[in-house]
């Protein structure tokens, strides 16, 4: 299974851009004949291709041309008709009503142009490498980029139009519908810039980060490894890493080693530029610290985040290095290579899941839980809203890419089989539950938070394991199955902090100069030490390893929300074991709420919070609590 690290996911951002800039990407059915083969071998049976007409049913499709015109002519007349305007319009005689006409106008701008973006950035997903299919999201990103060039001038009118004058126009119909959607706009306030300098920032981008990070991807999805005389994508690749065969794994991260250290210096000048380009738009906007803006757009106190990161590091003695010391018995040694981190359990019966097998299993867990989530989930394998086959080109790990609340999620695994990869599943389908529900919101309030967005998708993983576990007897099986999940639970929260600890190093190190690729490899290995523990030996080579994380390239700082969502979903399934009846209700309402809402508000129905230091303490103290029964497994 594709674990966070190598798990895409679009950047929820909430209250900016009504546009989906770079969202994770796929190819489907086209107007260019490009539908991707089936993928997975006969033992897995018929692996999904989804089917992107709910978007268009091609590129050259009349459909799109005609969204395309209308985007164009659209965002014109808006500025023509608001640019300059919003503050008087807001200081009228039924206020509400026009400004509320005017978010209105500018939500369905945002559906459309979310629209477009979203089915360019998935047809090029699934097929980077393809030429037509690239030169189609560029233009795409082009159209859209100089598109909302036109509307750049709302949110920054918003915000200057007097705070009494606006609470006055919110506190009634219609436009304290959008209430929540205004009041995070305006915590963009302190950091947006003048109007020219706003324009300069947005038509650059295309030149600045997002190509660095299209870059990337089509590096990445270039790249081949040598394992075993055959020359590999990097998904089958990494798969190896979890091969029953120890001479497999070693040969795989060795292949890894060899091709990353042989692209050092484009992924080396791809994060230094990036860092650059990140410091720039911090310290124009006045952003202090190298992570305010993510904590911002994620609506989280720094502080809040700290006492998170605080509490993970403490507690990698009891968790990452007590499990590996522990694994690393397991076969018989003192110390596992890193290739051996995630190897299956020795004289455990590996077996190859099957799509249907896989399917069932999730949606009968989440059947368990609330017959409302398996529908909604259900959906996804009826309607084709699933890529499932690993091929050349596709985008390596996993994501559920939320579109539109006018069309529906998608969601992209590479499945293989491995019962990691069915908790990739249950993960990607919590997302695309979640992002159902949340739409009605609509196009401003529909996309939650990165910290919450999280919560959904690992409780769905949390409810597969509970229903799997619940049915196994077999001791050895019950062992595996534990093993797994701690594996996985070390994963997203410490793997999640050692990277985000990383992030940190890298950024605060590039406003000293550029960073040499020998000086980002010995940050990697310094915090991959410190969060792995002695029983895990950093062979030469793994110093390579973060060249491949796309989290750093797309959104830095994204990672925490893994170990945010993990420990909140910790506890609150703490709750919902303890709870009698009502829960599924209230937690489908908190899904349903999607970003109208700050997280303090939404734990409060189960009685969290997670400002609370202790909070933090109480989620990680059920990672521990499984390795004490592993434990007693021997």
């Amino acid at each position: 299974m594709a674990r966070p690290a190598t798990r895409k996911k679009p950047v929820a951002r909430k209250a900016a851009k009504p546009v989906a800039k770079a969202p994770p990407r796929k190819a489907a059915k086209t107007a260019i004949k490009t539908k991707p083969k089936a993928g997975g071998a006969v033992r897995l049976g018929s692996l999904p291709d989804w089917n992107l007409d709910d978007l268009y049913p091609g590129i050259e499709s009349t459909a799109l041309k005609q969204d395309l015109s209308w985007m164009d002519s659209e965002c014109v007349a808006f500025e023509e008709l608001y640019k300059g305007k919003l503050g008087v319009l807001a200081a009228q005689p039924g206020a509400s009503e026009a400004l509320c006409e005017a978010v209105k106008r500018y939500e369905k701008i945002a559906d459309v142009l979310g629209r477009i973006g979203s089915y360019a950035g998935l047809l090029h997903a699934g097929n980077s490498t393809d030429q037509t299919i690239a030169k189609f999201y560029g233009d795409m990103n082009e159209r859209i980029t100089t598109a909302y060039s036109h509307l750049l001038f709302f949110d920054l009118e918003l915000n200057r139009i007097d705070d009494k004058v606006l609470d006055s126009a919110m506190s009634s119909a219609p436009l304290s519908h959008y209430r929540p959607w205004i009041e995070d706009v305006r915590k963009e306030k302190p950091y947006q810039l003048e109007d020219r300098i706003e324009q300069l920032f947005h038509e650059k981008s295309l030149t600045a980060y997002s190509a660095w990070n299209r870059l990337f991807d089509d590096t990445i999805a270039a790249l081949r490894f040598k394992v075993r005389g055959k020359e590999l994508p990097i998904e089958p690749t990494l798969n190896f890493m979890q091969d029953t065969d120890g001479a497999k794994r070693k040969d795989a991260a060795e292949a890894l080693a060899k091709t990353f250290k042989a692209n050092l210096r484009p992924f080396t000048l791809i994060t230094n530029t990036l860092a650059k380009d990140k410091e720039i738009s911090d310290r124009w906007r006045g952003f202090k610290d190298v992570a305010d803006a993510r904590h911002l757009s994620n609506r989280v106190e720094p502080e809040v985040v700290e006492a998170l990161v605080s509490a993970v590091r403490a507690a990698y003695p009891k968790l990452s290095h007590r499990y590996y010391a522990l694994k690393a018995s397991w076969f018989g040694k003192k110390k596992l290579a890193h290739w051996d981190r995630n190897a299956p359990l020795p004289k455990v019966e590996q077996r190859s899941i099957p799509w249907t097998d896989a399917r069932n299993t999730v949606l009968t867990a989440y059947g368990a839980f609330s017959p409302t989530m398996a529908e909604v989930a259900d959906r996804f394998f009826q309607k084709n809203w699933i890529d499932a086959g690993v091929r050349p080109g596709k985008q390596p790990g996993a994501f559920s890419h939320p579109t539109v609340p006018s069309a529906h999620p998608y969601v992209l695994i590479n499945y293989q089989g491995k019962p990691r990869d069915v908790m990739t599943l249950a993960h990607e389908l919590g997302h695309g539950v979640h992002q159902v529900l949340a739409a009605p919101n609509g196009a401003l309030m529909a996309p939650t938070p990165l910290t919450l967005a999280e919560t959904a998708s690992v409780f769905g993983e949390m409810l597969t394991f509970r229903k799997l576990l619940a049915n196994t007897t077999d001791k050895k099986q019950r062992k595996a199955m534990l093993a797994a999940k701690v594996e996985d639970m070390i994963n997203t929260v410490v793997r999640q902090i050692a990277f985000y600890t990383f992030e940190r190093k890298v950024h605060l190190e590039r406003r000293n100069g550029e960073l040499t690729a020998d000086k980002l490899c010995e940050l990697w290995m310094s915090v991959q030490s410190e969060s792995l523990g002695p029983a895990i030996d950093l062979r030469p080579g793994y110093e390579t390893f973060w060249v491949y994380i796309p989290h750093f390239i797309h959104s830095p700082f994204y990672v925490y929300a893994y170990a945010f969502g993990d420990c909140l979903v910790n506890s609150l399934y703490a709750v919902y074991e303890k709870s009698e009846s009502g829960f599924a209700e209230r937690y489908l309402a908190m899904l349903s709420a999607g970003g109208t809402k700050h997280h303090s508000e939404l734990l409060a129905p189960f009685g969290l919070d997670a400002r609370d230091p202790k909070f933090w303490d109480g989620g990680l103290s059920v990672i521990a609590k499984l390795i004490e029964e592993l434990e007693g497994l021997g």
